[in-house]
């Protein structure tokens, strides 16, 4: 698949999980790929470099910090501007309301909400010199619906939500689109780590713990995959979803249809 050729994507928190699965779908599709994390190891450079060899593409690594405006904005001015723009870095912390750390609040939402509008404001001029670009932001079933003791997470990903239709109100009729992808429970190295301990916590085995513990909320009860989420976000970058913005796309198992 040759489709995204000559096209540069970059992703932000894309050195490990869903942003990596992304980063190499669109690699698939003739994309080079820009990772991102805000570390920068030997190690981080190296999985860019073995990305851009297996699909034979131009693969970087740029260590931006998601929390910092000012590295968001110059994430994108070092990569010398981007076709396609995934805002994909995020983190969580689980407490009640009237519990949760300020310090935490602050911090969810520079990364998971704040970072894509600042690599939003300077991508756009970018892609509105070139006629065409795609903003893909990755919200979360949690931005459609909520849950207890997680309030910043929550409050971001509807924020993202709300974000993503207004870029793509104003980008409409300029060859870009906006568009948020809303993943359920996605099976990623961190997700992964976490099932032993919930077999002992239940005293469950692999299967019964993720069918009636982790996937509780997820009518499938099957993960999706982060090749999954890569493929969503290449169908959005295709001229089959020239039309598609302003708009969320849930792949969760059915989480949003209840």
């Amino acid at each position: 698949m040759t489709m995204l050729a000559g096209k540069t994507a970059v992703i932000t928190g894309s050195n490990s999980g869903i942003g990596l699965g992304v980063a190499e779908e669109l690699a698939r599709a003739g994309a080079d790929v820009v990772l991102n994390s805000f570390t920068d190891r030997a190690e981080d450079h190296d999985l860019a470099a073995d990305l851009g060899r297996r699909h034979g593409v131009k693969a970087r690594y740029i260590a931006a910090d998601m929390s910092k405006a000012e590295d968001c904005r110059a994430l994108i001015e070092t990569a010398g501007g981007c076709d396609i723009l995934v805002n994909n870095a995020g983190i969580q912390h689980v407490a009640p309301v009237d519990e949760f750390p300020v310090e935490k609040w602050n911090l969810i939402l520079a990364i998971n909400l704040s970072s894509a509008f600042h690599t939003a404001a300077v991508a756009l001029p970018f892609m509105r010199a070139k006629g065409w670009g795609r903003v893909v932001n990755i919200a979360s079933a949690h931005g459609l619906t909520a849950s207890p003791f997680k309030s910043a997470y929550i409050a971001a990903k509807h924020g993202v939500v709300g974000l993503s239709k207004t870029i793509a109100l104003e980008t409409a009729g300029q060859g870009i689109t906006c568009n948020a992808i809303c993943p359920g429970y996605v099976l990623t190295p961190l997700v992964e780590a976490q099932i032993p301990d919930q077999m002992k916590v239940h005293g469950m085995d692999r299967e019964t713990v993720i069918r009636e513990v982790m996937l509780q909320r997820q009518p499938s009860r099957q993960f999706a995959t982060t090749e999954q989420i890569g493929g969503t976000v290449v169908y959005l970058c295709s001229p089959h979803a020239d039309q598609v913005t302003g708009t969320t796309i849930s792949v969760d198992g059915g989480w949003t249809a209840l």
